[in-house]
């Protein structure tokens, strides 16, 4: 608390009513002038311990305020993450770090949905139908991946995996609606729509896109605001909504190379731009270089994804896939294999997975497991 000066009564309310009685006789203009300047030394010296009290008065209100708010606020519906959120030892090996990683996303994302017992119950069942139990969770593991890269805490970085596995898993309920790609089996069990009904399977995907970036929203993130602005921009007209609407218009027709490209640039390559860069930002700042070399990394490995999973659905099987193979073919879809080749598809596989692994080189052994999820990325077989 602030100080009165010397001979000042000692509360506010005192120094308050003497620096009025100062100005009430100055304003009368009777003083002489060494009174008045004597007056207005003493008025000064009352003001500025007035003015310190008032700051010290509403610090201490804001600080009842923000204890009476803690107070009484919701216990949030969302746990941070697992009680062993600890970084992992960094020689373990690919297949231990992404098998705890993928099993960390899947009891983050467990947290995060409503029960299904919850009301109501059938569209809390429908989303943890589609979420759970199932998938790569490729998307998730280059966020943890892009997490180690700037040291952050990887019980920051769950939210970031949550939130982009909880957009792909919508993404994949409404692709497969009958009147989007119309297709009956995903992750090796029947559709969302086939097991609930179109209505109810689209009502999950919209309630688990809005559960993404409820996620988002409370993460104790630098700045929450850009990475839900990040996201929403790469699921939006210009990002992943966007690529999947130029799909549907190409049904029948044959799209050039360059087209082909752009379409999956936006429809799978910006969810995974979003994964690797908000995985990043969970950690110490980066400069532009390697801003701009995270970028270029996720952009290629993106394009090597969806070229993968163009070979995969030429010589992949139902069983194998976890979901109908051929489907391209029987849709007379333009693809990667349709327009190079297979041959030359694998070919720009390796192509990519270079230009993915040269962009890492600045990096040192931060970049481990993303240069391991590359690797991963193209060899995989389902």
């Amino acid at each position: 608390m602030a100080k009165p000066p010397d001979s000042t009564p000692q509360t506010f309310e005192a120094a308050l009513a003497e620096l009025e009685a100062i100005v009430a006789t100055m304003e009368d203009g009777q003083l002489p002038l060494a009174e008045a300047l004597a007056a207005y030394k003493r008025g000064a010296e009352l003001l500025q311990y007035c003015q310190a009290a008032l700051k010290d008065a509403q610090q201490q209100v804001q600080v009842l305020e923000r204890g009476v708010l803690m107070a009484f606020a919701p216990e949030p519906r969302f746990p941070i993450g697992p009680a062993q959120a600890r970084p992992m030892h960094p020689d373990v090996a690919w297949a231990v770090w992404s098998g705890e990683r993928a099993r960390r996303v899947e009891s983050v994302v467990d947290g995060f949905l409503p029960p299904a017992t919850e009301p109501p119950q059938r569209l809390h069942e429908a989303m943890r139908y589609a979420v759970l139990g199932g998938g790569k969770r490729v998307r998730a593991l280059l966020a943890y991946a892009a997490g180690e890269l700037t040291s952050a805490d990887p019980a920051v970085v769950d939210r970031a995996a949550a939130a982009v596995e909880l957009i792909h898993a919508y993404s994949l309920i409404h692709d497969d609606l009958p009147c989007m790609d119309d297709d009956v089996l995903r992750r090796g069990k029947p559709t969302c729509h086939i097991a609930f009904g179109e209505a109810t399977a689209l009502l999950a995907g919209d309630a688990l896109q809005s559960c993404a970036f409820e996620a988002l929203a409370a993460a104790p993130l630098r700045d929450r605001g850009q990475a839900v602005l990040l996201l929403a921009q790469a699921v939006g007209s210009r990002g992943m909504a966007g690529g999947q609407e130029i799909d549907l218009a190409a049904a029948g027709q044959s799209l050039d190379l360059a087209e082909l490209e752009h379409m999956h640039a936006l429809k799978t390559s910006a969810l995974i731009r979003a994964a690797v860069r908000l995985g990043a930002d969970c950690g110490r700042p980066m400069s532009a270089d390697e801003n701009d070399a995270l970028h270029r990394y996720a952009s290629a490995i993106g394009l090597a994804f969806q070229v993968v999973d163009d070979v995969l659905d030429v010589e992949g099987t139902a069983q194998s896939l976890g979901k109908t193979a051929g489907k391209d073919a029987v849709q007379r879809k333009s693809t990667y294999v349709t327009l190079m080749g297979l041959a030359a598809a694998r070919e720009r596989i390796e192509t990519l997975h270079v230009a993915a692994r040269t962009t890492l080189t600045g990096f040192g052994t931060g970049a481990r497991r993303l240069l391991e999820l590359a690797e991963w990325i193209v060899a995989r077989t389902h």
